[in-house]
């Protein structure tokens, strides 16, 4: 079993940014794909973006050249930075550890217009 944490949500401005962090406890980070998804209200949970193993990335269209997503395999850590952000970014954000289809608790991220 694997235990994942996110952290860096908050209140923040269209146009702002934020960065997310999501650590995963175990061994086996470094051979996982790791990925970010968020769910608003009354919605369905989507994906963000993904990040090999290998380093290759992922994104949807909807965040492609404002989201970056990266890792640090000595920290067992994820990121995901967000830049320009917009209100339709506004949801919570859940880090996933696709080996062992671990989720975390989520972070709220809210954009305000």
């Amino acid at each position: 079993q694997v235990h994942v944490v996110e952290s860096g949500g908050g209140l923040v401005q269209a146009g702002g940014s934020l960065r997310l962090a999501c650590v995963a406890s175990g061994n086996i980070f470094r051979l996982s794909t790791m990925g970010w998804y968020r769910q608003a209200p009354g919605k369905q949970r989507d994906l963000v973006a993904t990040i090999t193993s290998g380093g290759t990335t992922n994104y949807a269209d909807s965040v492609k050249g404002r989201f970056t997503i990266s890792r640090d395999n000595a920290k067992n850590t994820v990121y995901l930075q967000m830049n320009s952000l917009k209100p339709e970014d506004t949801a919570i954000y859940y880090c996933r550890c696709n080996l062992y289809d671990s989720w975390g608790q989520g972070t709220q991220v809210t954009v305000s217009s």
